[in-house]
């Protein structure tokens, strides 16, 4: 049940019963994100989540992760995208390795 409903908040239900060979690049990335959160972690490590995704389902990504977020779960994000970063409580840039700015987000995006 828990798995049918986190497939249909990443929009793959339709594709259940495929193969990952039978998936896009996008819907791989989908699927991966969902079998990250089906257990409800307290810990995700997610490197560029929306990296091959189109807006709507990039948003939809987010959206479930900041859910996990307000539910108690830590979310650790490495992204180049400045609006996947705004969806962030803190945002922490590196240059080189090194930390060059760290900073509160004022409002958090939904």
């Amino acid at each position: 049940k828990r798995v049918d409903e986190v497939l249909d908040k990443m929009n793959m239900m339709h594709r259940r019963n495929h193969f990952p060979q039978q998936l896009s690049g996008g819907q791989q990335q989908r699927v991966a994100v969902a079998r990250a959160i089906v257990n409800n972690p307290k810990l995700i490590l997610a490197d560029e989540p929306t990296g091959n995704l189109d807006s709507a389902n990039g948003d939809d990504v987010m959206k479930n992760l900041v859910h996990l977020n307000n539910e108690g779960a830590t979310i650790i994000m490495v992204t180049h995208s400045q609006y996947c970063a705004e969806f962030g409580n803190r945002i922490i840039r590196l240059l080189d390795g090194q930390v060059v700015t760290e900073s509160m987000v004022a409002k958090q995006m939904l």
